[in-house]
Order: structure tokens, then C-alpha cells, then sequence
């Protein structure tokens, strides 16, 4: 049993430095758009449906200083796109799509 707790901590550590080395990887590559320097930040990004709109701010993501691409961490993308898809059912199930509809991530 000691072999199988073993295997399991390992593939478990294996894991862990698979996930950490992403947002290295992501830090040292140049932007794919202008070859520029990427860098973490908090932004805000707004999406449109139908005429309602959902903003939803404190995303951390990488932006390239020199033209402004944002890049995500793996999965990053789609947990935001689920965010962004909640807000708009909630905007239409409450009938607030006069205007806009905001989440902040904390």
C-alpha cells in the first residue's frame, strides 16, 4: 500500500508543477501579435448579446504592454465565457437588459 500512496503523491506533485509552469510559460513568451512583453494584470471585459451587454471586471489575465492583447490561462477563457453566459440568463430571466448587467471577481 505504502507503492500506491506514493504513485498517488507523485502523479498529485505532477500536477502541481504541470499547473505552476503555465503561467511561467505564458509570462516568458512575447506576445503572439507584436512580439512584445506580456504581463499580469486585472482587467474588465464587456460582451454583448441581443442588445444586452454584461461587464465583468477583476479578471486576472496577461496583457501585452505594447499592444494590448490579452492572453488567458489555460481554461481561464472559458471560466470566463460561463460568467459571461450566467450574467445574460440572469439579465433576461430579470428582465435588466435595459442596461448593463456587472459582476466584479474577487
Amino acid at each position: 500500500m505504502k507503492n500506491g500512496k506514493k504513485k498517488q503523491t507523485q502523479s498529485k506533485n505532477e500536477e502541481k508543477s504541470q499547473s505552476q509552469s503555465q503561467p511561467q510559460r505564458i509570462r516568458k513568451s512575447p506576445c503572439s501579435d507584436c512580439g512584445g512583453q506580456v504581463r499580469r494584470k486585472t482587467v474588465s471585459q464587456e460582451f454583448e448579446r441581443e442588445g444586452i451587454r454584461v461587464k465583468i471586471s477583476g479578471i486576472e489575465a496577461w496583457v501585452c504592454s505594447r499592444c494590448g492583447e490579452i492572453y488567458f490561462e489555460p481554461e481561464g477563457a472559458d471560466r470566463l465565457v460561463q460568467a459571461a453566459n450566467c450574467l445574460f440568463a440572469l439579465a433576461v430571466a430579470g428582465k435588466q437588459y435595459k442596461g448593463k448587467v456587472a459582476a466584479v471577481l474577487s
